[in-house]
């Protein structure tokens, strides 16, 4: 939400994605941290990744308890995509893994970032979206705590990741592919 956490300009972006009648398909939006004096894993159990000030925002209940073992070594330029949101009679057609290429595409073209970072839920790996997202890396163990309606709920999440080498390499052997002639 944009009044707990704003982003500021050349630090987010978002995607939209429309069908024929111009109605809303898909949507992503991604975010740039500097986490050069820090790491992910400090960054979420502050709260900081959620909101631009958790003292003044978060209610009693939020905790965030990341034991995922790599998020500590995940420092520097982190893009951080956020929620991924396709109108359901589109979804299981593919658009998951065209979203997360123009969106790693546009993180890296715009930051350059030393880690593309995600949280994703357990069905989205049981579902094979964590292929289609192209994020080499995963680790489980981040729970999300808040209270919603009155009611206390813990979220438990993996979180997936590449390396901005990784995200060079693709962007690089992409553009091998495409400026090599084919022959049929």
């Amino acid at each position: 939400m944009p009044d707990l956490s704003p982003i500021a300009p050349g630090n987010g972006y978002w995607i939209m994605g429309v069908d024929r009648e111009n109605a809303v398909a898909i949507l992503a939006a991604q975010r740039l941290y500097d986490l050069s004096g820090s790491n992910l894993a400090d960054h979420f159990q502050s709260l900081q990744a959620f909101y631009a000030d958790p003292i003044v925002h978060a209610d009693r209940h939020s905790r965030c308890i990341c034991r995922a073992p790599s998020a500590k070594t995940i420092t520097g330029k982190v893009a951080y995509h956020g929620d991924y949101w396709i109108r359901e009679e589109l979804r299981g057609q593919g658009l998951s893994a065209i979203i997360a290429r123009v969106a790693h595409g546009l993180s890296f073209a715009m930051w350059a970032p030393d880690f593309l970072c995600a949280l994703v839920e357990q069905w989205a790996l049981d579902k094979g979206l964590v292929s289609q997202y192209a994020c080499a890396h995963y680790e489980a163990d981040v729970s999300i705590m808040m209270e919603e309606e009155g009611e206390i709920k813990d979220y438990m999440y993996w979180l997936i990741w590449r390396t901005g080498e990784e995200l060079r390499n693709d962007w690089l052997q992409r553009k091998r592919d495409h400026l090599t002639p084919q022959c049929h």
